[in-house]
């Protein structure tokens, strides 16, 4: 990736915005095949992680929650996605791990709470997120709790 952000919804133009809508939509919706509702009212009150290529393209995106909104008592990251021509680059590696930089940057030392799908538990667990619970469908994928305890 060429580079990265870290922003408050506010700080947001409409074009980063409709780029983070765009590859959500384009991965969770159409290549996934979800039909759900992706504008939650939830990323109004998060911070937006955005990965550009060389070009200037969104390629990686994650949304960090404050505690509160997702879970009570865990800071969240979610819509985490890397977009499918980008794949195999390592590029969701680096977006997880400057993510989790952003997390203490705003949060200090803090849990963090994610809903995994199950297939990429291997991943997750290669960044220190432990397994929590048992396995559920969330629009009929497989997922599982991880935390990612405090440091």
């Amino acid at each position: 990736m060429n580079h990265m952000s870290c922003l408050a919804f506010g700080d947001l133009n409409i074009y980063q915005l409709y780029q983070l809508l765009r590859l959500r939509q384009e991965v969770f919706v159409v290549e996934q095949d979800c039909v759900y509702l992706d504008a939650d009212g939830f990323d109004t009150k998060g911070w937006h992680v955005l990965g550009y290529d060389d070009d200037n393209l969104l390629i990686a995106y994650a949304r960090i929650l404050p505690k509160g909104t997702s879970y009570d008592d865990f800071i969240s990251l979610g819509r985490v996605v890397t977009a499918q021509h980008a794949r195999r680059n390592g590029y969701a590696r680096t977006l997880m791990l400057k993510t989790l930089e952003y997390v203490e940057d705003l949060f200090g030392n803090q849990p963090i709470k994610i809903s995994a799908q199950t297939y990429l538990i291997p991943f997750y667990e290669s960044l220190g997120f432990q397994k929590t619970g048992a396995e559920y469908l969330e629009d009929g994928i497989p997922h599982i709790a991880m935390v990612h305890p405090a440091p």
